[in-house]
């Protein structure tokens, strides 16, 4: 229930919207102007509406109508001045009314609207009566009398642009007389209607002669024009007769053309028989000749064509057959060349292969020897390496082992030693011996003491190898510090001394 009653106002509600939107919603009849005001926009008094239809908003802004209808003004001048200050009386009627021109509505909004057509019509006839007068005023009066198109021009013009100020527009103007008070448009009208008359009998005795003038005109050009058709009509007969004869002499001469071309056209055809025969015998002629030529070509030049193809093919026969003898034996010597050549080739290859096979041989044996020495070489390095750490630890320590290898080496450096002159060839000696000298010795003595100083000494020898020998095994004493103090051995020392021996050296 609740719910029904909510629905039900709103409905009223939007039912009355809507006729409110519709009672502010004006329509503008065609006769009207609506004018709708108060807040419309930003510099504006009014808008207005010639048709169509508007929203009025309510509150803030408002409308009224401007009518349309043609206010009819009875314009009564009297004794205005014109240009030669003469007065003239223009009983008139003007009909005015709202103009619907864009910007002269809004100047009717904002000075006609409320106004009544009484107080509309009051303030255009104050506008015309002052327009005319100022128009009079630059007028003559005969130009007023005689051009009244032209007063009724020039008193639109000004009061146009007049009654568009105050958004009105001049509809039409009728001057309904113009007179004076002095009788001089009178006097005009009277001198102008003498001279109308005059001038009509002027034209009806003008309009008498050129009746008569055309009446004997007429007779005249009916004169000629039978006159005319007469000849017409016999000029025509000739010609016809004329034409008659030429179609007759165009037929005559067609036909003797048609009889010549006939002639001609036989005489052609003869001719051409004639012809034709006389090329059927030449041509026969020719044939005759023609086949006369061909039995005595067939008879002595085809024999002997024969005979000279024959030679011809016998010739080529025989060149072919030495040709195909030539290529056959350059073809065999080529091929026994070429069988040598591939012969020598095959040998070459194989010669290269072998050499190239025994060097690769030769190569991988050298490597394999290389490897096996260099491993041999390893192996023995190894070897020793592993000797000489059983060594050192055997004889507890490097010091021990070394003196156990310089022990194994002295035979061979004394061998060394030895050598050094043991290629002296001495092939008789002699030996003087005076006895003894200063220092002692005998010359004998001296002579193998300086023969042992020949021999390398067994520490350089040593030092030469990589080896230090031990201080026990003597000591290189400076040659020129010792060599005062060094004594000769003795005679009978053996080569292969001792340790002894040794420091004597």
């Amino acid at each position: 229930m609740p719910t029904l009653i909510l629905a039900a106002a709103i409905v009223i509600v939007i039912f009355t919207a809507l006729i409110a939107i519709a009672a502010r919603y004006k329509k503008c009849p065609s006769d009207r102007v609506l004018v709708k005001y108060g807040k419309v926009g930003e510099g504006k008094s009014a808008e207005c509406y010639h048709g169509g239809a508007a929203f009025i908003w309510p509150i803030i802004q408002d409308y009224q109508y401007l009518t349309l209808t043609p206010l009819p003004i009875d314009i009564r001048l009297e004794g205005a001045l014109s240009k030669q200050n003469i007065r003239v009386n223009t009983p008139s009627t003007f009909t005015v009314g709202i103009s619907t021109e864009p910007g002269v509505m809004e100047n009717a909004a904002e000075r006609l609207l409320g106004l009544t057509m009484p107080q509309i019509s009051e303030l255009a006839k104050d506008i015309i009566f002052g327009q005319m007068r100022v128009v009079i005023a630059t007028m003559d009066i005969e130009e007023i009398n005689s051009d009244r198109d032209k007063l009724i021009a020039n008193i639109s013009q000004g009061v146009e642009v007049e009654l568009k100020k105050v958004g009105l527009r001049l509809i039409n103007v009728n001057i309904q007389d113009i007179t004076d008070a002095s009788g001089y448009i009178d006097a005009l009208g009277q001198e102008a209607a003498s001279k109308a008359i005059a001038e009509a009998k002027v034209k009806v005795a003008q309009a008498d002669r050129d009746g008569e003038i055309g009446a004997a005109a007429a007779q005249r050009d009916k004169r000629i024009s039978v006159s005319g058709a007469n000849a017409e009509a016999t000029r025509g007969e000739n010609t016809a007769e004329v034409e008659i004869a030429n179609s007759n002499a165009q037929r005559r001469s067609a036909q003797a053309e048609a009889e010549r071309l006939a002639q001609a056209a036989e005489k052609v055809a003869h001719a051409k028989i004639l012809e034709e025969a006389y090329v059927s015998e030449q041509s026969a002629e020719k044939q005759r000749a023609e086949r006369d030529k061909a039995t005595q070509f067939a008879n002595i030049v085809v024999p002997a064509e024969v005979a000279k193809q024959r030679q011809l093919v016998e010739a080529d026969a025989e060149a072919e057959k030495v040709r195909r003898i030539q290529q056959g034996k350059a073809d065999g010597v080529r091929a026994e060349k070429q069988a040598e050549a591939d012969g020598i080739i095959f040998v070459k290859e194989a010669e290269a292969g072998g050499l190239k096979a025994r060097l690769i041989a030769e190569a991988d044996g050298l490597r394999s020897r290389l490897l096996a020495e260099a491993e041999g070489a390893q192996a023995v390095l190894v070897g020793k390496a592993k000797g000489f750490d059983d060594l050192i630890r055997s004889c507890q320590g490097p010091g021990g082992a070394q003196q156990l290898l310089i022990t194994e080496l002295l035979p061979q450096l004394v061998e060394a030693q030895v050598k050094a002159i043991a290629n002296l060839k001495i092939d008789k000696l002699t030996v003087w011996d005076s006895g003894k000298g200063a220092d002692g010795k005998n010359s004998t003595a001296g002579f193998l003491s300086g023969l042992a100083g020949s021999v390398p000494p067994l520490h350089e020898l040593a030092k030469n190898v990589g080896v230090e020998l031990p201080s026990y095994l003597g000591k290189l004493d400076d040659p020129q510090a010792d060599r005062p103090s060094v004594q000769p051995p003795a005679p009978e020392a053996p080569v292969t001394g001792n340790t002894q021996s040794v420091e004597g050296i």
